[in-house]
């Protein structure tokens, strides 16, 4: 596996608040937005706002303080690189949470939960662009 972070997801209650919260008072502008999931790029990687209840559906993990609702992603460039790097990381250990399949958005993803119960996305963002050194693109 790849060592790199292409996405860190945080679970809110209210996306129009955070949104609010990053465009209008950080200044932050979106790359992608939808009334249900942001995405804002950052240098290397991005940062996404999914509605909790959403979030802990789509890994299946309930928000029950073993889950904060907070992921972590790496983004492959093949729904193989996907499967490749989920089976990596069940094989050294983690649990697996949602095998990847086709997802809403139009990618590819699935969630497992490292030995410490941290929540892994991985995913293929048919809008994503993983550049030589790692990092990722949104919106390009």
């Amino acid at each position: 596996m790849d060592q790199r972070l292409s996405l860190i997801t945080l679970g809110v209650e209210d996306i129009s608040r955070a949104r609010c919260f990053y465009e209008d008072g950080l200044g932050w502008s979106p790359v992608s937005a939808t009334e249900d999931v942001c995405f804002y790029q950052l240098p290397g990687l991005a940062l996404g706002l999914f509605g909790r209840a959403a979030l802990a559906e789509d890994a299946r993990r309930p928000i029950d303080g073993t889950f904060s609702g907070v992921t972590i992603a790496i983004n492959e460039p093949s729904r193989e690189g996907v499967d490749a790097t989920f089976a990596e990381a069940l094989a050294a250990g983690a649990e697996a949470l949602k095998a990847p399949e086709p997802v809403f958005w139009g990618g590819y993803s699935g969630y497992f939960a490292d030995p410490d119960g941290h929540v892994w996305e991985v995913a293929h963002n048919p809008g994503s662009v993983i550049g030589p050194d790692g990092a990722t693109t949104f919106g390009g």
